[in-house]
Protein backbone atom coordinates (compact mmCIF):
# COMPACT_ATOMS: atom_id res chain seq x y z
CA UNK A 1 0.00 0.00 0.00
CA UNK A 2 1.40 3.38 -1.02
CA UNK A 3 -0.20 6.39 0.64
CA UNK A 4 0.21 9.97 -0.62
CA UNK A 5 3.35 11.69 0.63
CA UNK A 6 2.78 14.52 3.10
CA UNK A 7 5.57 16.93 3.93
CA UNK A 8 5.77 18.11 7.56
CA UNK A 9 5.21 21.85 8.01
CA UNK A 10 6.41 22.87 11.52
CA UNK A 11 6.73 26.45 10.29
CA UNK A 12 2.92 26.59 10.36
CA UNK A 13 2.65 25.61 14.04
CA UNK A 14 0.99 27.87 16.60
CA UNK A 15 3.22 29.08 19.42
CA UNK A 16 1.51 26.69 21.85
CA UNK A 17 2.54 23.70 19.71
CA UNK A 18 6.17 24.62 20.47
CA UNK A 19 5.78 25.09 24.23
CA UNK A 20 7.71 23.02 26.74
CA UNK A 21 5.77 21.02 29.31
CA UNK A 22 6.61 23.62 31.98
CA UNK A 23 5.33 26.45 29.78
CA UNK A 24 2.14 24.51 29.06
CA UNK A 25 1.44 23.68 32.71
CA UNK A 26 2.01 27.29 33.81
CA UNK A 27 -0.39 28.60 31.16
CA UNK A 28 -2.95 25.90 31.97
CA UNK A 29 -3.01 26.96 35.63
CA UNK A 30 -3.46 30.63 34.76
CA UNK A 31 -6.28 29.78 32.37
CA UNK A 32 -7.92 27.33 34.79
CA UNK A 33 -7.98 29.96 37.53
CA UNK A 34 -9.51 32.49 35.15
CA UNK A 35 -12.07 29.94 33.95
CA UNK A 36 -13.15 29.06 37.49
CA UNK A 37 -13.53 32.75 38.33
CA UNK A 38 -15.73 33.31 35.23
CA UNK A 39 -17.86 30.31 36.12
CA UNK A 40 -18.25 31.39 39.75
CA UNK A 41 -19.07 35.00 38.93
CA UNK A 42 -21.26 34.40 35.88
CA UNK A 43 -23.04 31.04 36.20
CA UNK A 44 -25.45 30.65 39.15
CA UNK A 45 -25.29 26.84 38.94
CA UNK A 46 -21.53 26.77 39.45
CA UNK A 47 -21.67 29.35 42.26
CA UNK A 48 -24.24 27.20 44.12
CA UNK A 49 -22.20 24.04 43.57
CA UNK A 50 -18.96 25.65 44.73
CA UNK A 51 -20.54 27.32 47.75
CA UNK A 52 -22.07 23.97 48.68
CA UNK A 53 -18.53 22.58 48.78
CA UNK A 54 -17.24 25.58 50.72
CA UNK A 55 -15.06 26.28 47.70
CA UNK A 56 -13.94 29.66 46.34
CA UNK A 57 -12.04 30.42 43.10
CA UNK A 58 -9.05 31.52 45.19
CA UNK A 59 -8.78 27.90 46.44
CA UNK A 60 -7.61 26.76 42.98
CA UNK A 61 -3.85 27.03 43.45
CA UNK A 62 -2.60 24.07 41.39
CA UNK A 63 -3.77 21.97 38.45
CA UNK A 64 -4.55 19.10 40.84
CA UNK A 65 -7.10 21.37 42.53
CA UNK A 66 -9.36 20.88 39.51
CA UNK A 67 -10.52 17.77 41.40
CA UNK A 68 -12.16 20.02 43.98
CA UNK A 69 -14.57 21.34 41.37
CA UNK A 70 -18.01 19.85 40.61
CA UNK A 71 -18.60 17.62 37.62
CA UNK A 72 -20.78 18.82 34.75
CA UNK A 73 -22.98 16.35 32.82
CA UNK A 74 -25.50 16.51 30.01
CA UNK A 75 -28.18 16.53 32.70
CA UNK A 76 -26.60 19.68 34.18
CA UNK A 77 -26.89 21.44 30.82
CA UNK A 78 -30.44 20.24 30.24
CA UNK A 79 -31.52 21.27 33.73
CA UNK A 80 -30.30 24.80 32.96
CA UNK A 81 -31.89 24.93 29.48
CA UNK A 82 -31.68 27.08 27.48
CA UNK A 83 -29.28 29.82 28.65
CA UNK A 84 -28.66 29.12 32.33
CA UNK A 85 -25.05 28.03 31.80
CA UNK A 86 -23.98 31.22 30.01
CA UNK A 87 -21.42 33.36 31.84
CA UNK A 88 -22.13 36.37 29.61
CA UNK A 89 -25.38 38.11 28.63
CA UNK A 90 -27.10 36.22 25.84
CA UNK A 91 -26.79 39.34 23.68
CA UNK A 92 -23.00 38.87 23.60
CA UNK A 93 -23.35 35.45 21.98
CA UNK A 94 -22.86 35.57 18.22
CA UNK A 95 -23.91 31.96 17.76
CA UNK A 96 -25.82 29.15 19.47
CA UNK A 97 -25.40 25.45 18.79
CA UNK A 98 -27.36 22.57 20.28
CA UNK A 99 -26.93 18.82 20.35
CA UNK A 100 -29.91 16.55 19.88
CA UNK A 101 -31.23 14.82 22.97
CA UNK A 102 -33.54 11.91 23.70
CA UNK A 103 -35.18 13.72 26.62
CA UNK A 104 -36.73 16.44 24.45
CA UNK A 105 -34.29 19.09 25.66
CA UNK A 106 -31.08 19.58 23.69
CA UNK A 107 -27.87 20.80 25.28
CA UNK A 108 -27.36 24.42 24.25
CA UNK A 109 -23.92 25.99 23.83
CA UNK A 110 -23.25 29.70 23.30
CA UNK A 111 -20.25 31.36 21.66
CA UNK A 112 -18.89 34.89 21.77
CA UNK A 113 -16.92 36.15 18.80
CA UNK A 114 -13.74 35.33 20.71
CA UNK A 115 -14.98 31.74 21.17
CA UNK A 116 -15.69 31.42 17.45
CA UNK A 117 -12.20 32.72 16.63
CA UNK A 118 -10.61 30.28 19.08
CA UNK A 119 -12.62 27.41 17.61
CA UNK A 120 -11.64 28.23 14.04
CA UNK A 121 -7.99 28.42 15.07
CA UNK A 122 -8.10 25.03 16.78
CA UNK A 123 -9.79 23.32 13.82
CA UNK A 124 -7.17 24.91 11.53
CA UNK A 125 -4.47 23.54 13.85
CA UNK A 126 -6.15 20.14 13.75
CA UNK A 127 -6.28 20.11 9.96
CA UNK A 128 -2.59 21.02 9.76
CA UNK A 129 -1.91 18.10 12.09
CA UNK A 130 -3.85 15.83 9.72
CA UNK A 131 -1.63 16.93 6.84
CA UNK A 132 -3.95 19.49 5.27
CA UNK A 133 -2.19 22.53 3.82
CA UNK A 134 -3.28 26.03 2.73
CA UNK A 135 -4.73 25.88 -0.77
CA UNK A 136 -6.10 22.34 -0.39
CA UNK A 137 -9.76 21.76 -1.23
CA UNK A 138 -11.79 20.38 1.70
CA UNK A 139 -15.09 18.59 1.10
CA UNK A 140 -17.15 18.93 4.31
CA UNK A 141 -19.75 16.17 4.64
CA UNK A 142 -20.50 16.72 8.31
CA UNK A 143 -24.00 18.03 8.95
CA UNK A 144 -24.51 21.79 9.07
CA UNK A 145 -26.99 23.56 11.32
CA UNK A 146 -27.30 23.14 15.08
CA UNK A 147 -24.83 20.24 14.95
CA UNK A 148 -21.32 21.66 15.44
CA UNK A 149 -19.58 19.41 12.93
CA UNK A 150 -20.23 21.17 9.63
CA UNK A 151 -19.71 24.78 10.66
CA UNK A 152 -16.77 23.91 12.91
CA UNK A 153 -14.99 22.12 10.07
CA UNK A 154 -15.94 24.88 7.63
CA UNK A 155 -14.59 27.82 9.64
CA UNK A 156 -11.40 25.94 10.52
CA UNK A 157 -10.66 24.99 6.92
CA UNK A 158 -11.24 28.58 5.81
CA UNK A 159 -8.96 29.83 8.59
CA UNK A 160 -6.21 27.53 7.31
CA UNK A 161 -6.61 28.99 3.83
CA UNK A 162 -8.37 26.09 2.15
CA UNK A 163 -11.12 26.03 -0.46
CA UNK A 164 -14.22 24.68 1.26
CA UNK A 165 -17.01 22.65 -0.34
CA UNK A 166 -19.89 22.96 2.21
CA UNK A 167 -21.71 19.81 1.10
CA UNK A 168 -23.18 18.74 4.47
CA UNK A 169 -24.56 15.22 4.95
CA UNK A 170 -26.86 13.22 2.71
CA UNK A 171 -27.42 13.37 -1.05
CA UNK A 172 -24.95 10.54 -1.57
CA UNK A 173 -25.00 10.61 -5.37
CA UNK A 174 -24.34 14.36 -5.39
CA UNK A 175 -21.50 13.90 -2.88
CA UNK A 176 -19.81 11.48 -5.26
CA UNK A 177 -20.46 13.67 -8.30
CA UNK A 178 -18.83 16.68 -6.63
CA UNK A 179 -15.86 14.61 -5.47
CA UNK A 180 -15.39 13.47 -9.07
CA UNK A 181 -15.88 16.93 -10.58
CA UNK A 182 -14.20 19.22 -8.03
CA UNK A 183 -11.38 16.79 -7.13
CA UNK A 184 -11.00 17.78 -3.45
CA UNK A 185 -7.87 16.81 -1.53
CA UNK A 186 -9.58 16.25 1.83
CA UNK A 187 -12.89 14.95 3.12
CA UNK A 188 -14.29 15.61 6.61
CA UNK A 189 -17.04 13.12 7.45
CA UNK A 190 -18.17 10.47 9.93
CA UNK A 191 -16.43 7.14 9.21
CA UNK A 192 -19.72 5.25 8.91
CA UNK A 193 -21.05 7.64 6.25
CA UNK A 194 -17.74 7.57 4.41
CA UNK A 195 -18.05 3.78 4.16
CA UNK A 196 -21.53 4.28 2.70
CA UNK A 197 -19.99 6.65 0.11
CA UNK A 198 -17.33 4.04 -0.71
CA UNK A 199 -20.02 1.38 -1.19
CA UNK A 200 -21.87 3.64 -3.61
CA UNK A 201 -18.69 4.41 -5.54
CA UNK A 202 -18.18 0.68 -6.01
CA UNK A 203 -21.82 0.24 -7.10
CA UNK A 204 -21.14 2.78 -9.85
CA UNK A 205 -18.31 0.60 -11.09
CA UNK A 206 -15.64 3.06 -9.94
CA UNK A 207 -12.45 2.43 -7.98
CA UNK A 208 -12.38 4.34 -4.64
CA UNK A 209 -8.58 4.39 -4.84
CA UNK A 210 -8.73 6.56 -7.96
CA UNK A 211 -10.44 9.59 -6.41
CA UNK A 212 -8.49 12.78 -5.74
CA UNK A 213 -8.83 12.39 -1.96
CA UNK A 214 -5.52 12.22 -0.12
CA UNK A 215 -6.71 12.73 3.47
CA UNK A 216 -9.81 11.82 5.43
CA UNK A 217 -10.51 13.56 8.74
CA UNK A 218 -13.02 11.29 10.48
CA UNK A 219 -14.88 12.03 13.70
CA UNK A 220 -18.16 12.20 15.64
CA UNK A 221 -18.19 8.47 16.47
CA UNK A 222 -15.72 5.82 17.69
CA UNK A 223 -13.92 3.82 15.00
CA UNK A 224 -11.22 1.21 15.13
CA UNK A 225 -7.72 0.66 13.80
CA UNK A 226 -9.16 -2.09 11.62
CA UNK A 227 -11.52 0.42 10.01
CA UNK A 228 -8.60 2.80 9.41
CA UNK A 229 -6.68 0.04 7.65
CA UNK A 230 -9.69 -0.82 5.48
CA UNK A 231 -10.20 2.83 4.47
CA UNK A 232 -6.52 3.40 3.72
CA UNK A 233 -6.17 0.18 1.73
CA UNK A 234 -9.40 0.64 -0.21
CA UNK A 235 -9.05 4.35 -0.93
CA UNK A 236 -5.27 4.90 -0.91
CA UNK A 237 -5.67 7.88 1.40
CA UNK A 238 -4.59 8.83 4.91
CA UNK A 239 -7.30 8.30 7.54
CA UNK A 240 -6.94 10.46 10.65
CA UNK A 241 -9.09 10.89 13.72
CA UNK A 242 -10.55 14.19 14.97
CA UNK A 243 -12.29 14.52 18.31
CA UNK A 244 -14.66 17.09 19.70
CA UNK A 245 -17.98 17.57 21.40
CA UNK A 246 -20.41 20.43 21.34
CA UNK A 247 -20.32 20.87 25.11
CA UNK A 248 -16.64 21.80 24.89
CA UNK A 249 -16.66 23.62 21.55
CA UNK A 250 -17.22 21.21 18.66
CA UNK A 251 -14.68 19.36 16.50
CA UNK A 252 -11.06 20.31 17.13
CA UNK A 253 -10.62 19.44 20.81
CA UNK A 254 -8.03 16.86 19.76
CA UNK A 255 -6.53 15.64 16.49
CA UNK A 256 -4.49 12.67 15.35
CA UNK A 257 -1.31 13.81 13.63
CA UNK A 258 -0.66 12.20 10.27
CA UNK A 259 3.05 11.68 10.87
CA UNK A 260 2.45 9.36 13.84
CA UNK A 261 -1.19 8.14 13.74
CA UNK A 262 -0.76 7.03 17.32
CA UNK A 263 -3.71 8.67 19.05
CA UNK A 264 -5.23 12.12 19.24
CA UNK A 265 -3.12 15.02 20.44
CA UNK A 266 -5.21 16.91 22.98
CA UNK A 267 -4.97 20.66 22.59
CA UNK A 268 -4.19 21.08 26.26
CA UNK A 269 -3.68 24.83 26.03
CA UNK A 270 -7.49 25.05 25.80
CA UNK A 271 -8.81 21.85 27.39
CA UNK A 272 -7.61 20.39 30.69
CA UNK A 273 -8.05 16.59 30.62
CA UNK A 274 -8.56 14.06 33.39
CA UNK A 275 -9.30 10.32 33.31
CA UNK A 276 -11.60 8.98 36.03
CA UNK A 277 -13.06 5.64 36.98
CA UNK A 278 -16.64 6.06 35.67
CA UNK A 279 -18.07 4.17 38.67
CA UNK A 280 -16.09 5.59 41.61
CA UNK A 281 -15.41 8.98 39.93
CA UNK A 282 -11.88 8.82 41.29
CA UNK A 283 -8.92 9.83 39.07
CA UNK A 284 -6.82 7.11 37.45
CA UNK A 285 -3.16 7.52 36.39
CA UNK A 286 -2.07 8.36 32.86
CA UNK A 287 -1.93 5.18 30.83
CA UNK A 288 -4.95 3.53 32.48
CA UNK A 289 -8.32 3.42 30.78
CA UNK A 290 -11.26 5.34 32.15
CA UNK A 291 -13.74 8.09 31.31
CA UNK A 292 -12.44 11.31 29.81
CA UNK A 293 -13.29 14.47 31.75
CA UNK A 294 -12.56 17.88 30.22
CA UNK A 295 -12.53 21.44 31.50
CA UNK A 296 -12.80 24.16 28.84
CA UNK A 297 -10.29 26.62 30.25
CA UNK A 298 -10.58 29.35 27.59
CA UNK A 299 -14.30 29.41 26.81
CA UNK A 300 -15.69 32.92 27.32
CA UNK A 301 -19.46 32.57 26.85
CA UNK A 302 -19.74 29.21 28.55
CA UNK A 303 -16.91 27.98 30.77
CA UNK A 304 -17.48 24.27 31.41
CA UNK A 305 -15.99 22.62 34.51
CA UNK A 306 -15.08 18.93 34.57
CA UNK A 307 -17.45 17.76 31.84
CA UNK A 308 -18.02 14.01 31.90
CA UNK A 309 -17.72 13.08 28.23
CA UNK A 310 -18.64 9.39 28.80
CA UNK A 311 -15.89 8.54 26.28
CA UNK A 312 -13.55 5.74 27.38
CA UNK A 313 -9.87 6.27 26.60
CA UNK A 314 -6.36 6.64 28.10
CA UNK A 315 -3.96 9.58 28.39
CA UNK A 316 -0.55 8.91 26.87
CA UNK A 317 2.69 10.92 26.60
CA UNK A 318 2.96 13.42 23.74
CA UNK A 319 4.72 12.45 20.51
CA UNK A 320 4.00 14.64 17.46
CA UNK A 321 3.52 17.62 19.81
CA UNK A 322 5.69 16.47 22.75
CA UNK A 323 4.32 18.77 25.48
CA UNK A 324 0.69 17.82 24.84
CA UNK A 325 -0.63 14.44 25.86
CA UNK A 326 -2.45 12.09 23.54
CA UNK A 327 -5.77 10.33 23.86
CA UNK A 328 -5.78 6.69 22.85
CA UNK A 329 -8.49 5.81 20.35
CA UNK A 330 -11.85 5.87 22.09
CA UNK A 331 -12.89 2.30 22.81
CA UNK A 332 -16.52 3.18 23.44
CA UNK A 333 -18.69 5.20 25.75
CA UNK A 334 -19.59 4.43 29.32
CA UNK A 335 -23.22 5.05 28.34
CA UNK A 336 -22.89 2.79 25.24
CA UNK A 337 -21.77 -0.13 27.37
CA UNK A 338 -23.94 -3.20 26.84
CA UNK A 339 -23.95 -5.58 29.81
CA UNK A 340 -25.07 -8.91 28.39
CA UNK A 341 -25.48 -11.61 31.02
CA UNK A 342 -22.86 -9.98 33.18
CA UNK A 343 -20.33 -9.37 30.37
CA UNK A 344 -19.33 -5.87 29.27
CA UNK A 345 -19.68 -5.45 25.50
CA UNK A 346 -18.90 -2.37 23.40
CA UNK A 347 -19.86 -1.87 19.73
CA UNK A 348 -16.19 -1.32 18.84
CA UNK A 349 -15.43 -4.88 19.97
CA UNK A 350 -18.09 -6.20 17.60
CA UNK A 351 -16.72 -4.01 14.82
CA UNK A 352 -13.22 -5.43 15.19
CA UNK A 353 -14.58 -8.97 14.81
CA UNK A 354 -16.80 -8.15 11.82
CA UNK A 355 -13.96 -6.44 9.95
CA UNK A 356 -11.77 -9.52 10.25
CA UNK A 357 -14.30 -11.95 8.77
CA UNK A 358 -13.96 -12.12 5.01
CA UNK A 359 -17.25 -11.76 3.16
CA UNK A 360 -18.79 -9.19 5.50
CA UNK A 361 -19.10 -5.41 5.26
CA UNK A 362 -18.44 -3.00 8.15
CA UNK A 363 -22.19 -2.34 8.43
CA UNK A 364 -23.67 -3.93 11.55
CA UNK A 365 -26.12 -3.29 14.37
CA UNK A 366 -26.48 -4.71 17.88
CA UNK A 367 -30.06 -5.51 18.96
CA UNK A 368 -30.78 -6.04 22.65
CA UNK A 369 -33.93 -7.94 23.62
CA UNK A 370 -35.21 -9.77 26.71
CA UNK A 371 -37.39 -12.64 25.47
CA UNK A 372 -37.52 -14.19 28.96
CA UNK A 373 -35.56 -13.39 32.09
CA UNK A 374 -32.22 -13.09 30.30
CA UNK A 375 -30.89 -10.45 27.93
CA UNK A 376 -30.28 -11.55 24.34
CA UNK A 377 -27.75 -9.90 22.01
CA UNK A 378 -28.40 -10.20 18.29
CA UNK A 379 -25.80 -8.87 15.86
CA UNK A 380 -27.12 -8.06 12.41
CA UNK A 381 -24.33 -7.84 9.83
CA UNK A 382 -24.52 -7.03 6.14
CA UNK A 383 -22.84 -9.37 3.67
CA UNK A 384 -20.49 -8.15 0.99
CA UNK A 385 -22.14 -7.43 -2.38
CA UNK A 386 -22.49 -10.53 -4.54
CA UNK A 387 -21.78 -12.99 -1.71
CA UNK A 388 -23.51 -16.33 -2.21
CA UNK A 389 -26.36 -16.56 0.36
CA UNK A 390 -25.39 -20.19 0.86
CA UNK A 391 -22.41 -18.89 2.86
CA UNK A 392 -24.49 -16.79 5.25
CA UNK A 393 -24.95 -19.50 7.90
CA UNK A 394 -21.24 -20.31 8.02
CA UNK A 395 -20.32 -16.64 8.39
CA UNK A 396 -22.91 -16.21 11.14
CA UNK A 397 -21.41 -19.15 13.03
CA UNK A 398 -17.92 -17.68 12.62
CA UNK A 399 -18.92 -14.27 14.01
CA UNK A 400 -20.85 -15.90 16.86
CA UNK A 401 -17.82 -18.04 17.71
CA UNK A 402 -15.51 -15.01 17.70
CA UNK A 403 -17.86 -13.00 19.94
CA UNK A 404 -18.02 -15.90 22.41
CA UNK A 405 -14.27 -16.60 22.44
CA UNK A 406 -12.99 -13.01 22.37
CA UNK A 407 -15.64 -11.11 24.34
CA UNK A 408 -17.05 -13.90 26.47
CA UNK A 409 -20.77 -13.73 25.78
CA UNK A 410 -23.18 -15.52 23.48
CA UNK A 411 -24.72 -13.67 20.54
CA UNK A 412 -27.15 -14.62 17.85
CA UNK A 413 -25.75 -13.47 14.51
CA UNK A 414 -27.89 -12.72 11.46
CA UNK A 415 -26.29 -12.11 8.06
CA UNK A 416 -28.32 -9.77 5.88
CA UNK A 417 -28.14 -9.11 2.18
CA UNK A 418 -26.91 -5.93 0.53
CA UNK A 419 -28.67 -2.87 1.98
CA UNK A 420 -29.91 -4.80 5.01
CA UNK A 421 -28.45 -2.31 7.48
CA UNK A 422 -29.84 1.21 7.27
CA UNK A 423 -27.20 3.71 6.17
CA UNK A 424 -26.54 6.78 8.29
CA UNK A 425 -25.60 10.20 6.93
CA UNK A 426 -24.25 11.11 10.35
CA UNK A 427 -23.43 8.97 13.35
CA UNK A 428 -24.16 5.29 12.92
CA UNK A 429 -26.82 3.83 15.22
CA UNK A 430 -24.94 0.82 16.53
CA UNK A 431 -27.23 -0.21 19.42
CA UNK A 432 -31.00 -0.76 19.34
CA UNK A 433 -32.35 -1.54 22.80
CA UNK A 434 -35.70 -3.34 22.68
CA UNK A 435 -35.60 -4.88 26.15
CA UNK A 436 -38.50 -2.79 27.44
CA UNK A 437 -40.73 -3.78 24.52
CA UNK A 438 -41.53 -7.12 26.10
Amino acid sequence: MSLPEITPAPELYDDAERWSVDQLRAEQLTRLQSCVRRAYDGVPHYRREMEGRDLHPDDIRSLDDVRLLPFTTKATLRDNYPFGMLAVPRERCVRLHASSGTTGRPTVVGYTQQDIDTWAGLVARSLRGAGVRPGDMVHVAYGYGLFTGGLGAHYGAERLGCTVVPMSGGQTEKQIQLIQDFRPDVIMVTPSYFLALVDHVKELGLDPAETSLRIGVFGAEPWTQAMREEIEQTCQMHATDIFGLSEMMGPGVAQECVETKDGLTLWEDHFLPEIIDPITEEPVPDGEEGELVLTAITREAMPVLRYRTRDLTRLLPGTARPAMRRMAKITGRSDDLMIVRGVNVFPTQIEEIVLKVEGLTPHFQCILTRPGRMDQLTVNVEAAPGLDPARYDALAREVSHQVKSRIGTSAQVVILGEGGIERSVGKARRIVDRREEG
